[in-house]
């Protein structure tokens, strides 16, 4: 079966009038097709999106032109584009991340239209779909990735028309795993960082307590397990704000002493904090006792003794997404990017030599 004949009558139609439409201005804004044409900005996008796949036009940075017309009118007027931008919390971690986005925004004339979802969330369409009949032209997004509709929100990303920058996400869609722009941050450094400042301080033993339902646990072990020189030990406990948790991080602590580590790294903030905490009841300190390494740098710095920390570039993150969604509104045909940006180690007070062997005596 040919294309056309997947298409119906009234998409036949609707990109009949498009052409039309274009034989007498030569390029359209998508907003004005969206009264041309009486159709969703999102059909619309569609539509252009298939059409400049057979070649019949070109996109081009806010709307649409013949193959050989001139669009330097429109790319001059180009600026006041909005992006819609869905995040899985607006407290915590990114808040930070949506500063950076906006603040990038203004620099190229923009605007940021921010939605805020959950980690419990089953289905982001609905939101996605409001900010693209909003008119959005393009979108940044945090999806969450286990979900049971998370395959069914990439492909109807991928299939918007609007330019897509993923946060903190990467996916791959159609049969030849083609991939999405997107911008993370580079975790497993982040961890690798973490256990060579531990390492240097003559530590050998060094665990992990990692959150157990944070998508960016799985990028923390990995740069973890890669940077240690001994077996791991590792726990996974449930979030600081869940009662459990307490006994979660004793169990931990029993089996450090039981293991003789001498330092852990902890994701994330809360659940660093709730650490220590657990070793001033328990009469151990930090870091005389344990040295902590927290994964995150919400709030650490803020805790007495100051945490030592990883610090993922929120602010960056959020920057360079509005570029890279700017980017490919200024060049829809350019190649996909993926922005992979480096964390920084922030060295504070939680860490330092590991004790002297018990009946040893320090040079």
């Amino acid at each position: 079966m040919s294309t056309s004949d997947k298409r119906g009558p009234l998409q036949v139609a609707r990109r009949a009038r498009l052409l039309e439409a274009l034989q007498r201005y030569g390029v359209l804004r998508i907003s004005d097709l969206t009264g041309e044409l009486g159709a969703a900005a999102v059909t619309i996008r569609r539509d252009i999106a298939q059409m400049a796949s057979e070649g019949l036009v070109r996109r081009v940075h806010g709307g649409v032109a013949l193959p050989g017309a001139d669009a330097s009118d429109l790319a001059e007027g180009g600026g006041g584009e909005s992006i819609g931008m869905l995040v899985p919390s607006l407290d915590y971690y990114w808040p930070d991340v949506a500063r950076g986005a906006e603040e990038a925004a203004r620099e190229l004339d923009m605007k940021v239209v921010l939605r805020g979802s959950s980690y419990e969330s089953e289905d982001d369409l609905p939101l996605l779909t409001r900010l693209v009949e909003q008119g959005v032209d393009a979108l940044i997004v945090a999806p969450r990735m286990d979900a049971p509709t998370s395959a069914r929100t990439i492909e109807w990303l991928a299939g918007t028309g609007v330019p897509v920058v993923l946060l903190e996400r990467t996916a791959t869609v159609g049969p030849h795993h083609e991939v999405l722009e997107s911008v993370v941050t580079d975790h497993a450094l982040g961890a690798e960082m973490a256990v060579r400042h531990l390492q240097s301080l003559g530590h050998r033993r060094i665990g992990a307590v990692l959150a157990e339902h944070s998508p960016t646990t799985p990028h923390v072990r990995r740069g973890w397990l890669a940077a240690l020189e001994v077996d791991p030990v590792e726990f996974l406990v449930p979030d600081a704000a869940v009662p459990s948790c307490a006994a979660a991080l004793d169990a931990a602590l029993d089996r450090c002493r039981a293991t003789g580590t001498t330092a852990l790294i902890v994701h994330a903030d809360a659940e660093a904090i709730a650490l220590v905490q657990r070793c001033e009841d328990r009469g151990l300190t930090v870091p005389g006792d344990l040295s902590v390494v927290a994964y995150d740098d919400a709030v650490a710095g803020l805790f007495s003794p100051a945490l030592t920390a990883v610090r993922p570039p929120r602010g960056s993150i959020g920057r360079a997404a509005v570029r890279l969604a700017a980017d490919r509104l200024a060049d829809p045909d350019r190649p996909a990017h993926r922005v992979v940006i480096s964390p920084s180690l922030r060295i504070r007070q939680s860490t330092a030599a590991p004790p002297a062997p018990a009946g040893s005596v320090r040079p």
